[in-house]
């Protein structure tokens, strides 16, 4: 792998992990981390620059797709009901 493919591939791990690190939801955030993982080492091997260049271009999809659900999930957060408690007498 060419260096500035491999600082370019190693600079989309970085952005997409810390990303995921924005879900509020603790599954979507483990879940998506674990995936990413996977799928790069998957991929740590391949030395056809055609290949790269697919999992590169379908990894920055992936980036896009991580960033809309995260400002989805702040849109439609959910907040803790708070209870009163008030004492009659």
């Amino acid at each position: 792998m060419a260096a500035s493919s491999q600082s370019q591939v190693l600079s989309l791990y970085k952005i997409m992990l810390r990303e995921s690190q924005r879900f509020s939801s603790y599954n979507n955030r483990i879940y998506s981390i674990r995936r990413i993982r996977d799928a790069f080492r998957e991929k740590k091997n391949v030395d056809d620059f055609h290949e790269i260049e697919t999992s590169l271009h379908h990894a920055k999809e992936n980036l896009s797709v991580i960033q809309r659900q995260v400002i989805i999930g702040q849109m439609y957060a959910t907040h803790k009901l708070v209870i009163e408690s008030s004492e009659h007498q």
